[in-house]
């Protein structure tokens, strides 16, 4: 390979001109995420059931438009539908999680059922709507799906999202042997123990945060911003033949 080979490195990660739906953008790695894509010159869509000024204001501050887009992921949408309100887009980030957390014997059906239709559900018919434009336009697409370590391992007391969790891995498995031939890539990445509202509980819990702390090697609780290089690689340009894949993001919790 000559010099003249070599791609300018600031060109595999330059986002100038796409535009990337990010659910789940009010705060955490959602927010993150949508910072990450902004950097690297990225307009954003925030999709949330509230509204989101905090991120408003820290990507319009980055010089990048952020449009605002509330939908209530808990109840059946039609997808197609959200995506034409969300206009084109070249990048989704499937963000959007709750958990709940019941003993096994006592988990209430409810529970299951709303967290699947959040989780997983939802995620599914997001991609969907997201690859079936990005495929009609003819665009180099990417989808990135917020998975867990909680897609490799059992967990407790958390039935239905360890459940999602193991379901989104494989179906961003799926999409991706469908879709690569088509543009459109589709990956994961799996975060560790961070620092979320979805982790509030755990944190607050002394002994179960400590032991949590004892089996990461980092030694710490992963913050949102953790995770921003692993979303923009994924999203950029440079990741082209990079599908089916699984980033872990977790101070080295699978590898202990």
């Amino acid at each position: 390979m000559t010099k003249t080979d070599i791609p300018d490195l600031a060109s595999l990660f330059d986002l100038t001109g796409r535009r990337a739906l990010v659910t789940g953008a009010r705060s955490g790695i959602g927010q993150a995420a949508c910072a990450a894509l902004a950097a690297a010159g990225a307009d954003i869509v925030g999709l949330g059931s509230s509204p989101m000024p905090e991120t408003a204001a820290r990507i319009t501050a980055m010089g990048r438009s952020f449009d605002a887009l509330e939908v209530d992921l808990s109840a059946a949408q039609d997808f197609d539908a959200v995506l034409d309100r969300a206009g084109p887009v070249d990048i989704l980030v499937n963000n959007a999680g709750q958990i709940r957390r019941h003993d096994l014997l006592e988990f209430p059906q409810s529970d299951w059922d709303a967290i699947l239709q959040i989780n997983l559900t939802a995620a599914f018919g997001l991609a969907q709507a997201a690859a079936r434009q990005m495929v009609a336009r003819g665009v180099p697409g990417r989808i990135v799906n917020i998975a867990s370590l909680l897609s490799f391992q059992g967990g407790i007391r958390v039935a239905s999202y360890t459940a999602a969790k193991h379901g989104l891995l494989g179906l961003t498995r799926a999409m991706s042997n469908e879709l690569a031939g088509q543009g459109v890539t589709v990956n994961a990445i799996a975060p560790g123990y961070i620092a979320t509202d979805n982790t509030a509980a755990l944190r607050a819990d002394d002994d179960r945060s400590q032991a949590i702390l004892e089996r990461i090697p980092a030694g710490r609780w992963g913050a949102p911003e953790d995770l921003m290089s692993a979303v923009l690689f994924l999203c950029a340009p440079g990741s082209g033949y990079v599908t089916g894949s699984c980033v872990t993001v977790d101070g080295g919790w699978m590898a202990r």
